[in-house]
C-alpha cells in the first residue's frame, strides 16, 4: 500500500525493513526474498499485519486504516483473512518467462533505489530477486569487508559455473574470483598508504594462490608509485570506492548463472539490444546515436522517414561545360573535387549549413580528367586521365599549385591512382601494363611489370596493394616481398572498385552484371545488388552513410540507385540526371550528404528533403521512435 510505512512492511530474510525511499535505508537489507508463505497457501501477513498490495488499504490488529483515497477502509474479519488465503492457494503459477520478467523489473527498480517496492513485488510473487548468499557477498563487496567476502565464496562455490564454452571446475573459478578480490583489497590499500598491509596481502594472500604470476609481478610494481593518483594512472583503476567495487561485482557475476545472481543492469540490456536491433532492420536509418536509451523513445517501433535520407536534390553544380566523369569527398569532408571532360579539376567548399561553394579550379589536363584521389591528410588530390593519356598531376589543394606532373614514357596509360595510408607514396597504371610506385616528387620506387591496371586500392597495412586487372580478377600485389596472389575473381570485366573504410569488404562494378559485393578476408561474394544499368563504361559506385551501412552507384539509365548494405533490392532510385551517372560519392563525415557526377556536364548535391514535417523534424533531430 502506499500509505503503509516502513515497519507495517515485513522484513525478508531477515535483512531488515527498508525506508520508503528505498535509497540508504535499503542498503543493509537483503535483495533475496523468497515468500514461502505464499506458496504454502498462507495470507502475506506477519505479526497480525494485512497490507493489500494493490494500494487500497491497510489493517493492523483489526484496527481500520485509511486507504489512499481518504475513506476509512472496514476492519479485516475472519472470513476475509480465510478468502485471501484461498485466493493465495489459487494463484495460477508462475511461468519461468514471467518470474524472469519479474526478477528483472526488480533490478531495475533496486538500481533506481526502490527497494520498498522491490520487497512488495517479490512478496506479492513469491519469487526470489537473488540467491540469499549471492546477496550477502554483493553487500560485502561493496562494503568492503574483504574477509567476510572471502568467506562467502565458499558457499558460492556450489553454485558457480563456466562463463565459457571451456569446462573449467568450480575450484579454478572460485580461485579466480578470490585473486580478483584480494587485488581490489591490494589496491585500497595502497591507495589509503597502507603499504605494509598491501605487503602483507601481497606475500601471504596472493602469492600462495599461484595463479596469473605475471599478474602479480604487475601489481608488485605499484607498491613503487608515489601517491594515490600515480596508482589509478598506472593500475587504469577508478580508486576505492563504488565506481571500482561496482565493477568488480560485474566482473565477478560472469561466475555466477543468472538464476543466483542477475547480470548487471540486465533489463537496460536487453532494452538496447532491441532499440540496436530495430535500428538494423529499418532501412533509412542513418544517423550516429549514443548507446543508452535516453535518445530514443521505448513506447513505439523504430522507423525512420525516407525524407530523412539523402533521397532529394540539394543543389545542382553546372560549372563545368562538358561531361562530369568523377566526383570525390575529401577525407574530412569539407571538400568535393570533380573531374571532366572539359580539362579541370574544380575543387567546392562544403561549408557548415552543407552548401557548396566553388573554392579552386585546376586546369591544364589536355585528355580531360576521369579519376581523382585525396591524400590522407587532403592536403594534395592527384588527377589521372582516360586510356590515351599517360600523365597524372599532383596538386597542392590549398595552395592550387601544381607540385608534380609524372609521365614515365609516353607509351603510358596512367588511368587510376591510389595513396599509401603513410601519404608518402602512392601507386599508379593503366591498362597497357604499367603498374608504378612513386614518391610525391614523381619518382619511380618500385614497379610491377605485366600487369593490365583497371583499378587500384591500398591497403591499411601499407604494404598490400589491391588491383582489379583485364583477368577479371582483383590480386593483391605487395611490393616488400614482391608477392602477389589472387583474391577476386569474377567471369565478367571489373570497371571499378572501391573498399570500405575497414578493409574487409570490397564494391564490384562488373561489367553486364551491376554491382557486386565482396568478402575480401572470405574471399567470397556476398551479395549482388540489382537495378542498376551496367554496361561497358566505367561506373563508381560507393560505401556511405552512418557506418557505411548504405551503396550508392550510379547507372546507364540516368539514375542513382542506392541500396541497403543487407538488401539487394534498391530503397531510392534518384532521378534528375538526363545521362549516364558515371559517379557517386558519399560524404564521409555527414551521413545524409551525396554527389553525383554525370555525361549531362552537372554535379547533383542530394540530401534530406528541405522541408520536414513535425514529426519528421522530431525523427531527424532525435531520431525518435516514431512509426
Amino acid at each position: 500500500s502506499v500509505a503503509a510505512t516502513a515497519e507495517e512492511i515485513p522484513s525478508f530474510g531477515g535483512g531488515g525493513s527498508r525506508g520508503a525511499n528505498g535509497a540508504g535505508q535499503g542498503q543493509d537489507s537483503e535483495l533475496s526474498c523468497l515468500n514461502n508463505s505464499a506458496q504454502n497457501g498462507e495470507p502475506s501477513s506477519a505479526g497480525g499485519a494485512h497490507t493489500n498490495v494493490n494500494g487500497l488499504s491497510t489493517t493492523n490488529n483489526g484496527n481500520s486504516v485509511s486507504n489512499n483515497v481518504g475513506i476509512p477502509a472496514p476492519a479485516a474479519s475472519n472470513n476475509a483473512v480465510s478468502s485471501d488465503a484461498n485466493s493465495v492457494k489459487k494463484k495460477k503459477r508462475l511461468s519461468q518467462s514471467e518470474e524472469d520478467v519479474i526478477r528483472l523489473i526488480g533490478q531495475h527498480l533496486h538500481d533506481l533505489g526502490l527497494n520498498q517496492t522491490v520487497d512488495l513485488l517479490m512478496q506479492e510473487s513469491g519469487c526470489r530477486l537473488e540467491h540469499s548468499s549471492a546477496t550477502k557477498f554483493c553487500n560485502h563487496v561493496v562494503e568492503g569487508e574483504w574477509d567476510k567476502a572471502e568467506s562467502d565464496l565458499s558457499e558460492l562455490k556450489a553454485l558457480m559455473h563456466s562463463p565459457s564454452a571451456i569446462v573449467v571446475s568450480p575450484t579454478m573459478l572460485q580461485l579466480r574470483m578470490k585473486f580478483l578480490l584480494l587485488q581490489q583489497k591490494y589496491l585500497e590499500y595502497l591507495e589509503d598508504a597502507k603499504v605494509l598491509e598491501a605487503l602483507q596481502v601481497l606475500r601471504a594472500e596472493l602469492t600462495p594462490l599461484k595463479y596469473n604470476t605475471e599478474r602479480i609481478h604487475i601489481l608488485s610494481g605499484y607498491l613503487m608509485c608515489s601517491h594515490a593518483e600515480d596508482l589509478r594512472a598506472k593500475a587504469e583503476w577508478e580508486g576505492k570506492g563504488t565506481a571500482s567495487r561496482t565493477k568488480l561485482l560485474d566482473k565477478l557475476q560472469t561466475y555466477l548463472p543468472p538464476s543466483v545472481m542477475l547480470p548487471p543492469r540486465r533489463l537496460q540490456t536487453l532494452l538496447r539490444q532491441a532499440v540496436e536491433l530495430q535500428r538494423e532492420r529499418c532501412l533509412y536509418h542513418n544517423t550516429k546515436l549514443d548507446s543508452g536509451l535516453d535518445s530514443v523513445s521505448l513506447l513505439l517501433d523504430h522507423a525512420c522517414s525516407r525524407k530523412q535520407f539523402p533521397c532529394y536534390t540539394q543543389q545542382i553544380l553546372t560549372e563545368h561545360c562538358n561531361e562530369v566523369w568523377f566526383c570525390k569527398f575529401s577525407n574530412d569532408g569539407t571538400k568535393l573535387a570533380t573531374g571532366s571532360k572539359d580539362t579541370t579539376v574544380i575543387v567546392w567548399h562544403v561549408n557548415t549549413s552543407h552548401q557548396l561553394k566553388l573554392m579552386k579550379t585546376l586546369e591544364g589536363h589536355a585528355y580531360g580528367v576521369s579519376y581523382l584521389a585525396w591524400s590522407p591528410d587532403d592536403t594534395y588530390l592527384i588527377a589521372c586521365g582516360p586510356d590515351d593519356c599517360s600523365e597524372l598531376w599532383l596538386w597542392n589543394v590549398q595552395t592550387g599549385e601544381l607540385r608534380t606532373k609524372m609521365s614515365q614514357s609516353h607509351e603510358d596509360s596512367l588511368t587510376s591512382v591510389a595513396w599509401n595510408p603513410d601519404g608518402k607514396r602512392f601507386v599508379t597504371g593503366g591498362q597497357r601494363g604499367q603498374f608504378y610506385q612513386c614518391d610525391l616528387d614523381g619518382n619511380l620506387l618500385d614497379s610491377w611489370e605485366g600487369v593490365r591496371v583497371q583499378c587500384l586500392w591500398c591497403l591499411g597495412d601499407a604494404r598490400t596493394v589491391l588491383a582489379s586487372d583485364t583477368h577479371q580478377r582483383i590480386r593483391g600485389y605487395n611490393f616488400e616481398d614482391l608477392t602477389d596472389r589472387n583474391i577476386v575473381q569474377e567471369d565478367h570485366p571489373i570497371m571499378s572498385f572501391t573498399v570500405s573504410k575497414n578493409g574487409r569488404l570490397a564494391l564490384l562494378n562488373v561489367a553486364t552484371q551491376g554491382v557486386h559485393l565482396w568478402d575480401l578476408h572470405d574471399r567470397v561474394l556476398v551479395r549482388k545488388y540489382q537495378g542498376v544499368t551496367q554496361g561497358f563504361y566505367t561506373i563508381h559506385s560507393c560505401f556511405g552513410g552512418h557506418n557505411e551501412d548504405f551503396i550508392a552507384s550510379g547507372s546507364e539509365d540516368h539514375k542513382v540507385y542506392i541500396w541497403h548494405r543487407r538488401s539487394e533490392l534498391p530503397i531510392a532510385e534518384l532521378t534528375g540526371h538526363t545521362r549516364t551517372v558515371n559517379c557517386v560519392s558519399w560524404n564521409p563525415v555527414v551521413p545524409g550528404l551525396l554527389a553525383s557526377a554525370s555525361d549531362d556536364g552537372t554535379v547533383r548535391i542530394w540530401g534530406p528533403a528541405p522541408f520536414l514535417d513535425v514529426q519528421d523534424a522530431e525523427g531527424l533531430n532525435e531520431c525518435s521512435m516514431d512509426s
